[in-house]
């Protein structure tokens, strides 16, 4: 983004947070006035996955609304931490912008590196600098807690790639898939539904980092699987109500032909 391109939305930033310091103000609304950056992180996190579902959708609007959502909670929350004499917006967006240039020497200070991996292992080398002395000392001690299983283990394998713990080779993961899948049928055998439930556990951890070699993130590879379902079967209800038919009453024969009608259809 150009400087000139900056100072266009500068306006607009200071709109916004003029509308935060009005809410938050005497006179201003009850419930804002009562909120403070622990009590919107909850809003923040249902925000941000709606701006997810919009992007995904590639609904540009919904993008352009659930946006302006989350960067209100963020300049709330920076508001609020100001108050308290914390630290002030500027602090967090110099401190961001002073870590990214640390972190991308091969643009601020023409340093070169061989390959990507390189270049990973300089990103990783460099955070973990960044965190002697605090109490992000181990190699996952910055990854966060609440994060969902499936996107956390992305971020574990990752991690541990980065890190040199990993396969040698695609087709190793391959073979160690192969591994959990023959675990888990033992444990299904078994009957042991503890058992069974570690090993899916496994096979799914091997099966997010087989994804990640092929550059795919499984959190978002899912979640266009469960939109695709839910688009087919939303379609199979209509395509049944046009024809009259009850869907409820439908055995899965009948549901099947639908399916296959819709995927034809697409």
């Amino acid at each position: 983004m150009s400087g000139s391109n900056t100072d266009a939305h500068a306006p607009a930033l200071k709109e916004l947070l003029d509308v935060i310091e009005t809410l938050i103000a005497p006179g201003g609304c009850p419930w804002d006035q009562e909120q403070t950056a622990l009590s919107m992180c909850d809003y923040l996190a249902e925000e941000t996955f709606e701006l997810i579902e919009g992007i995904r959708n590639n609904d540009k609007a919904e993008a352009m609304e659930e946006l302006g959502d989350v960067l209100f909670i963020l300049l709330f929350m920076a508001v609020r931490y100001e108050e308290q004499g914390s630290f002030s917006l500027s602090d967090s967006l110099r401190n961001n912008a002073a870590k990214m240039i640390r972190r991308h020497p091969h643009v601020f200070d023409n340093k070169n590196f061989d390959d990507m991996q390189d270049l990973l292992d300089n990103w990783e080398t460099t955070k973990k600098k960044e965190n002697e002395g605090t109490k992000k000392k181990r190699t996952f001690d910055s990854l966060p807690k609440g994060l969902p299983p499936l996107l956390k283990s992305y971020r574990i394998n990752s991690k541990a790639a980065r890190n040199k713990f990993t396969w040698d080779s695609t087709q190793a993961v391959e073979a160690q898939l192969q591994d959990e899948w023959k675990e888990w049928k033992e444990a299904e055998a078994s009957g042991d539904s503890e058992a069974m439930e570690q090993e899916f556990g496994d096979y799914l951890f091997t099966l997010v980092e087989l994804g990640r070699r092929h550059n795919i993130k499984a959190n978002a590879a899912l979640d266009f699987a469960n939109q695709k379902f839910l688009s087919r079967f939303g379609k199979m209800e209509e395509l049944a109500e046009s024809r009259g038919q009850s869907f409820d009453d439908m055995d899965i024969d009948a549901m099947n032909t639908l399916w296959d009608e819709i995927k034809t259809e697409e």
